[in-house]
């Protein structure tokens, strides 16, 4: 395991990165590559946890903004991660990978209740935990959660999976002259509304100076790059 930078991640996967090049649902293909990049990292001993969204599903946020009452819609937004969570606990398994989801709202019939100790000692024993259903309360993100639990669990790095290769000054799809940043300050990113993680997430991270790389997750091979510290993507982190 010398070769890893970070020993222990949480890895926070979009909703639309489990769609692949569709518009809605989960992309099979998309499952294979992230249960196949992640396994031989589990077998070297990384320790790997996965707070997943639920936007190709279902988006408390966008419903909320046509009429539905906000904290209904999130908590449907909640319960669409548990679906995602329970395909690539699929996916890792059919590969070997021992998982283990852990959800915010009790389904004990699908998914262990989460709890901080059991989670850690899940990792310490070489499972994937993946955290479902957001925070357990409205009006909180994914990216909220993903840096919520990886402080709970004493991650070493958030690791953000995007269909982008990292962070522009604008968004490369409608602007061919979009800058992309190597590194950026968690000051920078808050200051210039750059579209990293929301707000709650980045200031998590910042008060707490837990390092991001945002990264392609397309690209086979970037998940354990980004754990052995190569240069890849966007590292967002503090001052020096």
């Amino acid at each position: 395991m010398s070769g890893h930078r970070y020993h222990r991640v949480l890895l926070k996967l979009s909703g639309e990165a489990l769609m692949g090049d569709g518009s809605y649902g989960i992309d099979p293909a998309v499952l294979e590559s992230l249960a196949a990049q992640i396994k031989p990292l589990n077998e070297a001993g990384v320790q790997i946890a996965i707070v997943v969204g639920g936007g190709n599903i279902f988006r408390g946020l966008a419903a909320s903004a046509k009429g539905m009452d906000r904290a209904q819609a999130d908590y449907m937004g909640m319960l669409a991660t548990v679906m995602n969570a329970l395909a690539l606990q699929d996916a890792l398994e059919r590969h070997g990978v021992f998982t283990r989801v852990m959800s915010a709202i009790e389904m004990q019939a699908v998914a262990e209740p989460y709890i901080r100790r059991r989670a850690i000692r899940h990792l310490e024993k070489g499972r994937v935990v993946i955290f479902a259903a957001g925070t357990g309360n409205p009006y909180f993100t994914t990216d909220t959660t993903a840096a919520l639990r990886a402080l709970e669990i004493g991650a070493e790095c958030i690791m953000k999976a995007t269909k982008v290769d990292g962070v522009y000054d604008d968004d490369p799809v409608t602007n061919p002259n979009a800058v992309k940043f190597d590194e950026l300050e968690y000051i920078e990113v808050l200051n210039r509304g750059l579209r990293v993680m929301d707000n709650t997430a980045i200031s998590l991270c910042m008060d707490n100076e837990l390092p991001i790389v945002v990264f392609d997750v397309k690209r086979p091979g970037n998940i354990e790059r980004a754990i052995n510290g190569e240069r890849v993507g966007t590292l967002v982190r503090g001052g020096s």
